[in-house]
């Protein structure tokens, strides 16, 4: 009997230690397991951070991108110089170098100027103007040689005009210009009867791309 014992105490002990071996195979095999998981874990947000990074750095690039407008200015018997070829539309997230100063169209940013005759006393970044032009908006500019008296009496009829807005700009080539999608043209003062005639024409007008567009929340500049 004591042998009997024995032997079963031995075969006990045995499954016992046998059990151990596998309990102690299978907390192996889960910590394998898990440390490649966690492996894939951390290799993913390395690289989603990357990614990130990369995006945002794009959002604040400051990196001036050609335009791809192509086309020509063809001056009509009204002496509005209208743009013949193509305007891109694009969003872009950088700044645009345009064909032409002030440009009339072409890649913008998704943020347009307010433009319910909205008059501004400092320069505004193009791609957010031309948007503007976009939503069917006139800009009128003007250079520091532009009579005072002139800047007043424009800043007073874009202030009751909406769709309009008003600025200063330095690289243009004349003292004040009438800038819309695709049209363009100079006058002498704010009493050429050319100023009436083009806002008559081109404040929501035919040329617009996006009628009816909001002219309100968005840049105040």
């Amino acid at each position: 009997m004591g042998s009997a014992k024995n032997k079963s105490s031995t075969a006990r002990q045995a499954r016992i230690a046998e059990m151990r071996r596998a309990d102690q195979a299978r907390e192996r095999r889960n910590r394998i397991l898990t440390i490649g998981v966690s492996a894939v874990i951390v290799a993913g947000l390395v690289v989603g951070g990357v990614v990130l990074v990369r995006s945002q750095s794009g959002d604040s690039d400051s990196t001036a991108s050609d335009d791809k407008t192509s086309g020509k200015f063809v001056t009509g018997s009204d002496g509005v110089r209208t743009w013949e070829g193509t305007l891109s539309r694009t969003h872009v997230k950088t700044d645009v170098k345009y064909s032409m100063e002030p440009p009339v169209g072409g890649d913008h940013h998704q943020a347009w100027m307010n433009c319910n005759g909205d008059v501004y006393t400092k320069e505004l970044n193009n791609v957010n103007a031309v948007h503007s032009l976009e939503h069917g908006a006139v800009w009128v500019t003007y250079t520091s040689k532009a009579d005072k008296a002139d800047v007043d009496k424009l800043a007073a009829k874009v202030k009751s005009t909406p769709y309009t807005l008003m600025s200063p700009n330095e690289d243009q080539s004349a003292p004040i210009m009438l800038t819309a999608w695709g049209h363009q043209r100079t006058v002498s003062g704010a009493d050429d009867p050319n100023v009436g005639s083009f806002f008559e024409k081109y404040v929501q007008g035919e040329q617009t791309p996006e009628k009816g567009a909001a002219c309100t929340g968005g840049l105040p500049q």
